[in-house]
């Protein structure tokens, strides 16, 4: 057997039978656990959802309807307001659509949804907002696209715009797209770096055409009276690079909150996981104070999923917490029996079915863990882990499952009522451990 070498490339001295190894293994560091730092940033007052600072990430989602179809408008607002969305977006295109958004903020009211909504203005947002003062007064926040403004009349339209959100004292998204970037400023970079003797490659010009269109439009509000602390910048690619890289390069440059998304994450799946790719690799960074995964539904599919997988990705990172979390193993040759993954199943719909109540009862409830595993392999220790957890098996030939406590074995369960048995002593665990906190409000 070959001699384990130094760094040197000798021979280390090894005891008979040993390897030397564990007596010359590095000292490591300790595993750091500690949250990444927050890009600190003013906060920003969105209808009363505090955006930056030291506030939560904030979750907001957009209305695929019609928003003059004030009926289709308002149950689009209420399901994604029901599932988790922090603030919503309504398209703002026509006058139509500006005479309706007070009608579908009063109706709102009435119903009790009490949640922000933001008008998406692009070409005409400078003549829809001035000429619609109760659409602009019931909007919370607007957004504006620098490259949409028009392009021979850009200071005047822009300022048409900004000059409303500080009548209205309302903040205002400058949110750059690469889709529709602003070609004046773009034509001017690409010509300067033309003349470069080193030029840089033209998709490189286009991100920092971005990055300079917005902190350009943002310097354009403050001059024009805009308050610093009522501007949100976003800067939306398509590709999970160009997203990492644009904000990297953006953060620095100033102090103003960051929406992060992808503008066109496409469909199903797809669409999740460059969603959940470039999201949490900026989260991590501690970049960004409110995000949307934008995917495109199927036809007729339901838009409140771009909501649950924004929640989830903040979820997963521990940066918020929605709702108790589930943790069972995929399965494998060990658990030939499905009763797991129906257990599983199970388990969490009854956990979403109780967090109505729950949150209003527990508060904190809804950073609770629970795990639920198939086989006796890593089942017991994933049980230990988490705040409470049951344990199966393998092939479910003896009914008989350990439930873990706090760490702790608690009981063993057997039998045909394993499930119902182990949410009476999860409801029973839930009421113990934050039946005691002090109920909000």
């Amino acid at each position: 057997m070959n001699q384990p070498l130094d760094d040197a490339g000798s021979t280390l001295d090894a005891a008979p039978g040993s390897t030397g190894l564990d007596a010359e293994l590095p000292c490591h560091e300790a595993v750091r656990l500690s949250p990444p730092a927050r890009r600190r940033t003013v906060t920003v007052d969105v209808g009363g959802v505090a955006v930056g600072g030291d506030h939560p990430i904030v979750v907001q989602s957009m209305t695929n309807t019609d928003t003059a179809d004030v009926d289709a408008t308002v149950a689009q607002v209420i399901a994604l307001a029901e599932a988790g969305s922090e603030l919503v977006r309504v398209t703002v295109n026509t006058p139509a659509a500006a005479r309706a958004v007070p009608d579908v903020v009063t109706r709102l009211d009435a119903l009790g949804v009490d949640i922000p909504l933001i008008g998406d203005f692009h070409f005409n947002g400078h003549i829809l907002l001035p000429g619609n003062p109760d659409c602009a007064a019931a909007l919370a926040k607007y957004r504006i696209n620098p490259g949409n403004v028009g392009k021979k009349r850009w200071d005047e339209n822009f300022a048409r715009i900004v000059e409303c959100a500080i009548e209205n004292d309302k903040p205002v998204r400058i949110g750059v797209n690469w889709g529709s970037l602003d070609q004046v400023l773009l034509t001017r970079m690409m010509d300067e770096n033309a003349a470069r003797p080193d030029p840089l490659d033209a998709h490189e010009v286009t991100m920092s055409a971005m990055v300079e269109s917005a902190m350009r439009s943002a310097r354009a509000a403050e001059q024009i009276g805009l308050g610093h602390d009522r501007i949100i910048l976003s800067a939306k690619v398509s590709g999970v690079r160009d997203l990492v890289a644009v904000y990297r390069a953006l953060a620095p440059l100033s102090d103003y909150p960051l929406h992060l998304g992808l503008t066109e994450a496409g469909m199903g799946r797809k669409g999740t996981v460059a969603s959940t790719a470039g999201l949490s690799t900026l989260l991590l960074e501690g970049i960004g104070d409110t995000i949307r995964v934008s995917l495109t539904p199927r036809p007729g599919g339901d838009r409140t999923e771009e909501v649950l997988i924004a929640r989830q990705i903040l979820q997963s990172l521990g940066l918020r917490s929605f709702e108790p979390q589930v943790t069972a193993c995929p399965g494998c040759g060990r658990t030939t029996s499905t009763f797991f993954q129906e257990m599983a199943l199970e388990i969490e719909e009854y956990l979403r079915d109780r967090m109505p109540e729950w949150k209003d009862r527990y508060p904190g409830v809804e950073g609770l863990s629970v795990a639920v595993m198939g086989c006796v392999v890593n089942g017991p220790g994933e049980s230990r882990h988490a705040d409470i957890g049951i344990s199966l098996p393998g092939t479910f030939e003896e009914p008989s499952a350990p439930v873990f406590v706090d760490g702790e074995h608690s009981t063993t369960l057997r039998g045909d009522a394993i499930v119902a048995e182990f949410i009476d002593i999860l409801e029973d665990y839930v009421a113990r451990r934050y039946g005691a906190a002090p109920v909000a409000g």
